[in-house]
């Protein structure tokens, strides 16, 4: 065990164990077949960091995903990511995406929503870009649910939702994380497009 730790350093278990300590969170373990988790409670929201594998024939991918479902008040939907060459191409042939006003943010990011004011207003708070900024891997969305193998969402209940590639074992991008979903979903609040009371779902 000494040996791999060398060479894979701390185990996804070591990491997340020690985040839960840090920050007051609950490491749920569910044996070897089952998904471990942190699950973190903000006000009347439950964050949830776990991870999946998609078989994709003869290989598999394990991506780092966090969620949390809120009642969504206004319908607002956004999907943001890293700018990178296929969304370069995506400009070239048309693709449309939300400008914020801050260049560089632009210029790193593409932003995709229904509601061109709302998130132009979200995305213009200095400490949600910074919190962005941090993530060397980022996509973030709104969704509705998870489709038929997920979890499905009563009437008017959305999910903050983040997934990247890759197993993430820094603690200080996992705490930056849920700092990020905080501070959206309380800012959300704030300029009417969240409820702050319990969606009462579990994941």
């Amino acid at each position: 065990m000494g040996v791999l730790r060398e060479v894979f350093g701390p185990s996804k278990k070591e990491v997340w164990s020690e985040l839960s300590n840090s920050i007051g969170a609950d490491y749920i373990e569910k044996g070897f077949f089952g998904k471990n988790k942190v699950v973190v409670h903000v006000r009347e929201w439950t964050i949830t960091l776990d991870t999946y594998t998609v078989s994709t024939g003869k290989s598999s991918v394990t991506y780092t995903r966090m969620r949390a479902p809120y009642v969504n008040k206004d319908g607002l939907q956004f999907k943001i990511y890293k700018a990178g060459l296929f969304s370069e191409l995506g400009r070239l042939f048309g693709m449309q995406d939300i400008e914020i006003g801050f260049s560089e943010f632009d210029s790193d990011y593409v932003i995709k929503g229904n509601n061109e004011e709302k998130i132009q207003l979200l995305f213009s708070k200095t400490s949600i870009q910074s919190l962005i900024g941090l993530q060397p891997r980022f996509c973030l969305q709104v969704k509705d649910d998870e489709g038929w193998f997920g979890e499905s969402f009563p009437e008017g209940v959305d999910e903050l939702y983040f997934c990247v590639a890759g197993v993430i074992k820094d603690i200080d991008l996992l705490k930056a994380l849920f700092d990020l979903f905080a501070e959206i979903l309380d800012y959300m609040c704030e300029i009417g497009s969240a409820y702050d009371n319990n969606p009462n779902v579990n994941l």
